[in-house]
C-alpha cells in the first residue's frame, strides 16, 4: 500500500471506529496540538503507546563541510524533534 494522506488516514479511522470523518480529524487535530505542546514544555517528550515517541534533543555545535567548495564551516548547536520507534511497533513490522 502506498503512504496514506490524512484525508485516507481519517476516513479509514472513522469506518473502522464507527465515528464521522469530522470527530476523528478534530482528535485528530487535537493529538497533534497536545504533541506539540507536551514537546515544547518541561517534559521534552510525548508517547504515543505501542507506536513510539517524540524526544526534544539538543545538539551540539560541530564543524562541517560545505559539500560544493569543501569548505569548513561551523553549524551552530540547535534543539531538534527526533522520533523513537517503540519495540512494539518495530516487532510488529518485523
Amino acid at each position: 500500500m502506498a503512504k496514506m494522506t490524512k484525508s485516507q488516514t481519517i476516513a479509514s479511522l472513522a469506518e473502522s471506529a464507527e465515528l464521522s470523518k469530522k470527530d476523528v480529524a478534530n482528535l485528530l487535530d487535537k493529538m497533534v496540538e497536545l504533541a506539540y505542546k507536551e514537546v515544547k514544555g518541561s517534559s521534552g517528550q510525548f508517547v504515543v503507546p505501542g507506536i513510539g515517541k517524540l524526544v526534544k534533543v539538543n545538539r551540539k555545535a560541530r564543524m562541517g563541510r560545505n559539500p560544493a567548495t569543501g569548505q569548513e564551516i561551523k553549524i551552530p548547536a540547535k534543539t531538534v524533534v527526533k522520533f523513537r520507534v517503540a519495540k512494539a511497533a518495530k516487532e510488529a513490522v518485523l
